[in-house]
């Protein structure tokens, strides 16, 4: 069986009933994870937190991945046109006041969730014991309530982790420039000095 066919059946196993995704509705935690995750709203307050734990460059990297994977995930969802789980009717998917009819993939809820998340464990591993367990439970969340198929929500947290990590590459290519920036003026003032 090829990884495509896996995925497949991945997907068509989401459909059942099962303890990982029952039918019933969901507990109000993973459905206020699911609802407070809109927009990237969720993201703000933990910033804020980090922030104010003394992490400041952390909350600010970590919500700058954010702000770039948002976009990004609704720019993909606008090219790729997939249909989302036919669940409409069951508890799980009723038990969110939103019912969305976008394109499916990415979970865009995952792309910011693991942006965030991934920014978070790049920066301050310490501070990502407590982020990403967040993260995951607005990605189950987004499988639990029937509204992303598996494959919606492993494509927007892999196109998340992957828009933290050019961050990340970004930031280090511009410290470094700007610290040979500073070496060569240094070294030009000693030259000079002795010319």
């Amino acid at each position: 069986m090829s990884g495509a066919d896996e995925l497949e059946e991945l997907d068509a196993d989401s459909l059942h009933d099962s303890e990982a995704l029952p039918f019933r509705r969901p507990h109000p935690v993973i459905i206020a994870a699911s609802v407070t995750a809109r927009g990237g709203v969720l993201w703000l307050p933990v910033a804020g937190l980090l922030a104010l734990a003394g992490r400041r460059r952390t909350a600010k990297r970590a919500l700058t991945a954010a702000a770039v994977a948002m976009p990004l995930g609704h720019l993909v969802s606008f090219v790729v046109h997939r249909r989302r789980p036919p669940a409409a009717n069951l508890p799980a998917r009723q038990a969110l006041p939103e019912h969305p009819d976008s394109s499916s993939f990415p979970s865009k809820h995952a792309v910011t969730a693991a942006a965030f998340g991934t920014a978070t464990a790049l920066e301050d591993p310490a501070a990502a014991v407590f982020v990403i367990p967040l993260v995951l439970l607005v990605a189950y969340s987004r499988l639990r309530t029937r509204v992303h198929w598996p494959t919606d929500v492993l494509g927007g947290l892999a196109m998340g982790a992957l828009v933290a990590l050019a961050q990340a590459g970004a930031g280090r290519s511009a410290r470094a420039r700007a610290t040979a920036r500073r070496l060569a003026a240094v070294v030009r003032s000693v030259f000079s000095g002795h010319s």
